[in-house]
């Protein structure tokens, strides 16, 4: 009689397209951040959104550190700190290119970042990316630049908000290379819950700095800030953040290049800002440029030995 022999348990295999997905989700999600921060400039000015958008999204993200995790969160990183700082400079100029220029102007040019991170990761994460990359970028660059070539010239410091959001761009590149490297040690809920926490205490210097009053003229005044907490910060930017774990730091941030493509439909309708023949041209580029950038390089099989 033999006894029987253990069989191994199945080693569940990783899948690589989560992360990504999981990147492209959360940059649709990012897309009605500049329509929520339009539909709140009422009540309230574009660096007090910010901060009650970062407030109220703490709350939420140390209940789901709870839920899920089981546990507190893990103390903080320095990069969590810089990414948090990066963001919150980034978020800043964004929302005044925002009130200066038309929304899918500034959300395409501040985009722009997106596409240097891949150089960044190459410099200090020693990411190497890919023919597609750079064809992918070459491509989201070119639609950029189509867009910001088509507008309409009606809002009266377009050219100074779109340099307000050039700016943004250098540093949103930042806070996603130092999310990138924030993961390696916290969680993807932990470290949004980090960021918001951080983002939260800058956003308050940022809206004392600007002289824009902490509360709204009416209770209403909270509900685009609260929505915005909800869809584009915790959703959102949690995706991304999870997603950046198994995600190449070049590629996550052509998906994210999603987000301009939501922001100019959705404006398109809602704010009565057209897309231009050439604007369009644009987005369709961007479009494939995220296709692009989620294609494997194909490799040649080595031969039999």
């Amino acid at each position: 009689m033999t006894n029987a022999v253990p069989q191994p348990r199945p080693v569940l295999q990783p899948r690589p397209w989560l992360g990504p997905l999981m990147v492209l989700g959360g940059g649709i999600a990012l897309g009605f951040a500049p329509i929520g921060l339009r539909l709140g400039l009422h009540e309230l000015g574009p660096q007090a959104i910010a901060f009650w958008r970062y407030l109220f999204a703490v709350p939420m993200l140390l209940i789901l550190v709870l839920a899920v995790d089981r546990r507190l969160p893990a103390t903080p990183n320095i990069a969590v700190f810089l990414a948090a700082l990066f963001f919150t400079l980034d978020m800043a100029l964004w929302h005044w290119a925002l009130t200066m220029t038309s929304v899918s102007n500034a959300t395409f040019i501040v985009n722009l970042g997106n596409v240097l991170v891949g150089l960044a990761a190459w410099a200090f994460l020693k990411e190497r990316p890919g023919l597609n990359w750079a064809l992918a970028a070459g491509l989201a660059i070119l639609g950029a630049a189509a867009l910001s070539l088509g507008g309409d010239g009606t809002h009266p410091g377009a050219l100074r908000g779109d340099l307000f959001a050039l700016a943004a761009a250098v540093f949103v590149s930042f806070y996603m290379l130092f999310s990138k490297l924030a993961r390696r040690t916290l969680g993807g809920l932990e470290a949004m819950f980090w960021l918001s926490v951080f983002e939260t205490a800058l956003a308050f210097f940022m809206v004392l700095f600007s002289g824009e009053d902490f509360m709204p003229k009416t209770p209403t005044g909270f509900l685009a800030p609260l929505a915005l907490a909800i869809v584009v910060q915790v959703a959102g930017q949690g995706l991304i953040i999870s997603g950046l774990g198994s995600t190449d730091t070049a590629v996550a941030g052509i998906l994210v290049l999603a987000q301009p493509v939501v922001a100019a439909a959705i404006s398109w309708s809602l704010f009565k800002e057209p897309l231009t023949t050439i604007q369009a041209a644009g987005a369709a580029a961007i479009l494939v440029a995220v296709w692009l950038a989620q294609q494997k390089q194909r490799t040649r099989p080595l031969p039999a030995a």
